[in-house]
C-alpha cells in the first residue's frame, strides 16, 4: 500500500464530497457549497491517497475562520489558539487501514510546525459514536465540554 498525504486541490472536491457522504452515519452529510466553504476557510485540508486513489481527508480550521459551526464557535470562545478538526472522512474501502491515524499524525506535525499546541475536535455521545471515541482516546484527547446540536437531537463531546 503506497500512501501519500497531500493538500486537497479544487478539482478533488467532487470526489471528496462523495467520500464524505458515503462514509457512514458518524459523518454529517455535506453539500458541494458547504464543502467549498470549508475548502476556502480551512488552514489544513489534506487528502490521503492510496495507490493514487483518494482514501480519505481531514479538514481543520484555525481561530477567526469564516465558519459558522456551533462546535467551532464553542472552541473559539474558550481557546485563543487552536486547530479545530471539522471532519475526517475515510472511504469505506479504506476504513480500518490506518488512514485516519496517518492523517491525524500529519495534522499534529502541521500544528507543531505552526506553534499550535491545542488540537480540538468533537464526536457524538448521544447517539454514541464508539469508534470515534476509541480513536480519539488513543491520541490522548479528553473531554472539555459537551453540547447539544442538530436542534437538540444529538449531543457532542467537545475534545
Amino acid at each position: 500500500m503506497a500512501l501519500a498525504i497531500r493538500d486537497a486541490r479544487e478539482h478533488d472536491l467532487d470526489q471528496l464530497l462523495a467520500v464524505n457522504n458515503n462514509a457512514g452515519p458518524a459523518i454529517l452529510p455535506i453539500d458541494a457549497t458547504r464543502l467549498r466553504l470549508l475548502y476556502e476557510a480551512a488552514c489544513y485540508f489534506r487528502v490521503a491517497e492510496v495507490d493514487g486513489t483518494i482514501a480519505g481527508f481531514l479538514v481543520a480550521l484555525a481561530p477567526a475562520a469564516d465558519y459558522d459551526s456551533p462546535n467551532y464557535r464553542w472552541f473559539g470562545q474558550r481557546y485563543p489558539t487552536f486547530l479545530y478538526v471539522d471532519r475526517i472522512a475515510i472511504a469505506a474501502s479504506h476504513q480500518g487501514r490506518q488512514v485516519g491515524r496517518l492523517l491525524y499524525e500529519d495534522l499534529f506535525a502541521y500544528a507543531r510546525a505552526h506553534g499550535i499546541d491545542t488540537v480540538t475536535c468533537e464526536f457524538y455521545v448521544e447517539p454514541l459514536n464508539e469508534a470515534s471515541q476509541r480513536f480519539h482516546a488513543r491520541f490522548g484527547f479528553r473531554e472539555v465540554g459537551t453540547q447539544w446540536v442538530a436542534d437538540g437531537r444529538k449531543k457532542v463531546s467537545l475534545q
